[in-house]
């Protein structure tokens, strides 16, 4: 039976996410896709569903939900404190919900997205193999009041849960992992170390396209010709300033890649705060 779950309210930024679009970025489509891919995994996986079943995603402010029928959830991502029906749950675990459940988050007490998993995905419109949104792609770009999401009720309820507790999703270290990027040598002695020892500040500048570093690095490099990017490319821009690139981020880009995060940085630095600290470790291919 195919059931929906209610937007009552749609907090700050909330969407649907899934591993993302992959195949089109030579048409300049966006990869897209949930911005911290082991929480996201977890969700699927908790629940035993395929792995690219799409969840909601939030940012820091959470939605509340409302469902129409029973199904089974889970929580995972930004920590934060969770109700169903006023009655406190865990995360990493499988909640059964039945019909007219209200799901309630707080606010996140650490990191920056959120996911509502639930049994076999919610089934928002597929565009070009994804259900991701993306402004000018799907139909809409966030969830708003009263949006109605639609999933396939299901009373299969196993009790499923992690034994790996959320922080170790919110690294506790500050150093994230790099490649060199393709213009890194095109950086002098003292840029390369300025870059590689210095400690950064995420900036308020911050979203699902990139993320802006605070402090500068001196930068007389010239622009270089459009050439391709994707999720964690860093670029030096010529205000001196570091851009990290996330899911939502363009494909092409004129500024320097002087680093290119791993796949597990993104997921790291994608649930840091505005404020908080990073560094880069240069490591092989």
């Amino acid at each position: 039976m195919i059931a929906d779950v209610e937007i009552v309210k749609p907090g700050l930024f909330t969407t649907i996410q899934d591993e993302g679009r992959f195949g089109f970025s030579k048409y300049g489509v966006p990869k897209s896709g949930a911005m911290d891919q082991v929480a996201f995994g977890f969700a699927n996986l908790i629940l035993g569903n395929a792995k690219n079943d799409a969840c909601i995603e939030w940012t820091i402010q959470p939605p509340v939900l409302k469902f129409s029928e029973a199904t089974t959830i889970v929580l995972t991502g930004g920590e934060t404190d969770a109700f169903l029906n006023d009655q406190k749950i865990e995360m990493y675990r499988e909640i059964k919900v039945l019909k007219n459940d209200i799901l309630k988050l707080n606010s996140c007490k650490k990191g920056m997205y959120g996911y509502v998993g639930i049994k076999n995905g919610f089934l928002s419109k597929e565009v070009l193999r994804s259900r991701s949104f993306y402004k000018s792609i799907t139909p809409q770009f966030r969830l708003g009041k009263n949006d109605k999401i639609p999933y396939q009720s299901s009373a299969n309820y196993k009790g499923h849960f992690s034994t790996i507790s959320p922080p170790l999703f919110l690294e506790n270290s500050n150093a994230l992992e790099v490649y060199k990027g393709p213009e890194f040598d095109m950086l002098n002695e003292e840029q390369k170390s300025k870059v590689l020892e210095s400690i950064f500040t995420i900036s308020n500048t911050i979203n699902r396209m990139a993320i802006q570093l605070e402090e500068k690095i001196s930068n007389t490099l010239p622009s270089i010709i459009t050439s391709p990017v994707l999720p964690g490319t860093i670029q030096l821009t010529p205000s001196g300033n570091l851009i990290v690139l996330m899911r939502d981020c363009q494909t092409t880009g004129g500024y320097p890649r002087i680093l290119q995060l791993t796949e597990t940085a993104i997921n790291h630095i994608a649930q840091k705060r505005m404020k908080e600290k990073c560094a880069f470790k240069l490591i092989e291919f």
